[in-house]
């Protein structure tokens, strides 16, 4: 770059095209792919022959950066696990068996919304499990893609941030460790410093103080919860749900689905038996193995009498984990159906490479997504942002300051992990200057230094689950086979209404130890309630919409309807019925 240009806001350029592309044109990878180029250009000197090469070179090292690799692979055998399962008639076989459970629109959404539970480990596991998983019974109740994404999305992160023992865990510790440590090292008064390796040497303790401080975490899980149960939409989620109650389509006419499950060749036999097992016992395989090999990896390098369950899952390796979970699920999937005799080992094959084919869009939005992650980066827009933060401001206000500023990271950079790695060697010491976490735990302000460290990793989750560039938001659109920018668009009201609500009871007043974060969060769900009460309509009124469809009603999982042509193509949404 000249000397005589400064990033400075310039460095907010290339998200803010891709951003303002996808949200105008609906076309991602042209609107992700500007973003990048935009961004190598300027580090070019705007020379647009190095600026193009440049760009190329930045989508290179996404995809060769080791970390990033084992999540491609993973959502590949995961799709080639999905395509067995479905080719087999095990995915139809578990669609009959939760209509035993599921028999209306309000139980499948609600079942969706549990089942985050039982995967609340990791986001990307949680997210490609859940929504691939539960896409055929969603369909089947006429439920919108969109609402399955939202569902899927604003359940994964927000309660992998929340829980203790999730692959986060050990990422916010050893921050807020090396923060606290960093600053122990440059103090000067021994008593001051003593005070501070305390702190470091107690991170867990702090981020495990700091959970009740997760207010828009908490509040988005329980938002999910009031939409379902209440059965009220508003604004474009309201029109999608109304679409697909109605017949419409459950994608909007002319969107491009992240993954297709319509292939042809994920079509069972029309002899297939439909045995829920053989889609049930893979995807347990998954999640048994994945937990397995997160115990393994973490606890290979802890002392046996270190190895609680916080330290070894901090330690852990995710990447590998759910890469060997992913290769597991597949293995079982295929030797259940070839050893059954449903498929050949050949016709087993085949389905898997198909499952494989209908994630490779997805694939190419995830490289130009990193991509761009990676333009960011090298543009210094992280650090750009985090600078706001130094100006003088009252104590009092900072963790709501912090909360908007992190959001804006995500969401210009499309990760919450680099945000937070970016936000908190930053807002750790400058809240302590400021006089926060004074004697640290139950010490003069340490309310406030909670709310600073909550508010990094609250605004980072809700800037990346409502940004078009983030993984998570890719993830949860390709499992849901939904339109990503269709995703954004539905999903970022709610986004919106929960953060402002959670900046408005909960950033500001509880960190300020003005009201207790419980009262905050109580509070939060009142207003929650009165703002779908007031401004949510019911899409699917009783007597206008298919509650709990037979199975002769619906076309088999997978099939294009009548008249539909295959995803992308422009042509009218899927319908549940043909």
């Amino acid at each position: 770059m000249p000397p005589h240009i400064e990033p400075g806001w310039l460095s907010l350029l290339p998200p803010l095209v891709a951003i303002a592309l996808a949200l105008l044109t609906r076309e991602v990878v042209l609107s992700l792919f500007a973003g990048v180029w935009a961004g190598a250009l300027i580090l070019a000197g705007l020379n647009p022959l190095t600026g193009t090469a440049g760009a190329l070179d930045f989508l290179l090292d996404a995809m060769i950066d080791p970390d990033h690799m084992a999540i491609i692979v993973f959502s590949l055998f995961l799709g080639g696990m999905v395509g067995v399962m479905a080719r087999s008639g095990g995915t139809q076989g578990i669609v009959d068996k939760l209509e035993i459970v599921a028999t209306n629109r309000t139980r499948g959404q609600f079942l969706s919304w549990i089942s985050a539970g039982f995967i609340f480990f990791d986001d990307y596991a949680n997210t490609l499990i859940r929504g691939n998983a539960l896409r055929p019974m969603t369909d089947r109740l006429s439920i919108s893609r969109e609402k399955l994404a939202y569902i899927v999305d604003s359940t994964a992160a927000p309660l992998a941030v929340s829980a203790v023992v999730t692959t986060w865990i050990g990422f916010q510790i050893t921050q807020v460790r090396d923060a606290m440590g960093s600053l122990a090292e440059r103090a000067t008064d021994p008593t001051e410093a003593a005070m501070l390796q305390a702190g470091a040497d107690n991170a867990f303790l702090m981020v495990l103080h700091s959970i009740p401080y997760l207010f828009y975490p908490i509040l988005a899980l329980i938002f999910v919860l009031m939409v379902v149960l209440m059965k009220r939409d508003f604004g474009p989620m309201y029109h999608a749900e109304r679409r697909a109650a109605s017949g419409g389509g459950l994608i909007r006419p002319g969107s491009v689905p992240a993954s297709d499950p319509t292939d042809p060749s994920l079509q069972p036999p029309a002899d297939a038996p439909r045995r829920w097992y053989n889609a049930a016992v893979p995807v347990l395989v998954v999640v048994g193995v994945a937990i397995a090999s997160l115990w393994g990896t973490g606890a290979a390098g802890l002392a046996p009498e270190d190895r609680t369950i916080v330290a070894v899952i901090g330690d852990a390796d995710p990447f590998k984990a759910l890469l060997w979970a992913s290769f597991a699920g597949c293995v079982v999937a295929i030797a259940l159906v070839v050893g059954q005799r449903i498929l050949t080992v050949q016709g087993a094959l085949a389905a898997w490479l198909g499952g494989i084919q209908s994630m490779l869009m997805a694939v190419v939005i995830l490289v130009l997504a990193w991509g761009l992650g990676g333009v960011t980066g090298a543009m210094g827009t992280g650090p750009y942002l985090a600078s706001l933060l130094q100006d003088t401001l009252p104590l009092t206000l900072l963790p709501g300051l912090v909360f908007l500023v992190a959001a804006v990271t995500a969401f210009s950079t499309g990760t919450s992990w680099g945000t937070m790695a970016i936000l908190f060697p930053v807002v750790i010491p400058l809240a302590v200057a400021m006089g926060a976490g004074v004697g640290f735990a139950g010490g003069e302000h340490y309310a406030i230094l909670l709310g600073t460290m909550s508010s990094v990793m609250a605004g980072a989750v809700f800037g990346d689950h409502s940004s078009p560039i983030s993984d998570t938001t890719v993830l949860s659109s390709m499992s849901s086979a939904c339109d990503l920018v269709d995703h954004v668009r539905t999903q970022l009201p709610y986004a919106l209404v929960v953060a402002a609500v959670a900046l408005l009871v909960g950033e500001i007043p509880a960190a300020a130890e003005w009201i207790h974060p419980v009262w905050s969060i109580l509070i939060g769900i009142v207003l929650l309630y009165g703002i779908l009460r007031i401004f949510g309509k019911d899409p699917a009124p009783e007597g206008t919409v298919p509650q709990g469809m037979a199975p002769r009603d619906v076309a088999p999982y997978g099939a294009r309807p009548q008249g539909a042509a295959p995803a992308g193509t422009g042509s009218p949404g899927l319908t549940p019925g043909g």
